[in-house]
């Protein structure tokens, strides 16, 4: 296992860049701990693969340095790096048997025949397998052939990191949910450094204990899932994270409170700098609550997904999502919309803007 550290990491798949547009991955700063558990989310085009393949050394970056445990691996080619990856697509070999697939990785490094099968027999009663280790691989289904693909990159360990791109997308939805509970729970014993490439924030949240949120080349935030969820530092990880995503609303800032739709909107603390710049409101639905007191709006939709209720609003001209448990009204009811204050926060030009007040509390708008 080893710290990975990617210090004033840049790339560009251009040979002479000359801006910021011209780079595939803006200038990234990361320090991912010994044995921890890390996902790269983001949708398709935001570098994530790009950032994988510099880590796992099929590129080499245009600028900086990768480390691992402080040693300069920027150049080192993957098979001197020890690291094990898990695509999208299971890489098995279908003519050999469950067990000589998970034994492949550790035979060809010349590992004896005893620490062989203490390893294999390991592995293989974490995920599960032990009955099928004598059947040939190609006839496993595919989220068990997925299965024994992750067994191979788990089975040595001598690895720096175990790095999985987008391993569910090929399985079956009603299979993801066992696998991915595997995969976390396969981390909790063997304490491996990972890394989980997706575009799913299903899988990142529910697998790794930090997230790193990706947009356009640029890591725009990294956190817990509570951390994305309750406190996005910039409007694209509330839009990203949650569904119905966050409410994003222009404002005006009029003696240092925001404006919406001819109201004051009671923020979670003071606005920090300038404030100088596009200016708007973010708002969770789930903090988003109809009340008798707060902002008018107009139901346009009203959706019952089961546990809970989305009553579609609108008002100023933008739209604004509230989540509710109780009963709900009828499209084209008038209400009023309240905000929980310490789930209200101010963004310019995309960026969190605001700092927690000492006291929270819940209050409407204004």
């Amino acid at each position: 296992m080893a710290k990975i550290t990617l210090s004033k990491l840049r790339h560009s798949y251009l040979s002479t860049p000359k801006s910021d547009s011209d780079y595939a991955l803006k200038e990234i700063d990361l320090d991912w701990t010994d044995g921890g558990a890390y996902a790269l989310l983001g949708p398709s085009g935001c570098g994530k693969s790009t950032l994988l393949n510099i880590i796992s050394g099929l590129l080499v970056p245009s600028e900086g340095k990768i480390l691992f445990d402080g040693k300069d691996v920027t150049a080192l080619p993957p098979d001197q790096r020890n690291i094990a990856q898990v695509f999208q697509f299971p890489v098995i070999y279908d003519t050999m048997t469950v067990y000589d697939n998970l034994a492949f990785p550790l035979r060809n490094r010349g590992r004896d025949e005893a620490t062989v099968h203490q390893r294999v027999m390991a592995i293989a009663e974490m995920l599960e397998v032990t009955e099928m280790l004598e059947q040939k691989a190609a006839g496993l289904s595919p989220d068990n052939k997925q299965k024994i693909s992750m067994g191979r990159g788990l089975v040595r360990e001598d690895v720096n990191v175990v790095m999985f791109d987008e391993p569910l997308t090929v399985i079956d939805p009603h299979l993801k949910w066992k696998l991915r509970s595997k995969l976390k729970e396969l981390h909790q014993r063997v304490k491996a450094t990972m890394i989980y490439v997706t575009h799913d924030q299903t899988e990142a949240l529910t697998f790794a204990d930090q997230v790193v949120v990706m947009q356009l080349g640029e890591v725009v935030q990294i956190g817990t899932p509570v951390e994305l969820f309750e406190r996005p530092a910039h409007t694209f990880v509330g839009h990203f994270i949650g569904s119905p995503g966050m409410n994003i609303l222009p404002c005006e800032l009029q003696h240092g409170a925001a404006v919406f739709a001819g109201q004051q909107i009671m923020l979670e603390g003071p606005i920090q700098g300038a404030a100088e710049g596009q200016t708007e409101i973010g708002i969770r639905p789930e903090f988003v609550s109809l009340a008798g007191h707060g902002l008018p709006a107009t139901v346009t939709k009203v959706s019952d997904i089961g546990r809970h209720t989305v009553v579609e609003c609108e008002a100023g001209g933008c739209r604004i999502n509230a989540v509710t448990e109780g009963a709900a009204p009828e499209k084209g009811s008038a209400v009023h919309l309240a905000f929980r204050q310490d789930m209200t926060r101010l963004y310019v030009d995309g960026w969190l803007a605001t700092a927690p007040a000492n006291a929270t509390g819940e209050q409407g708008a204004a």
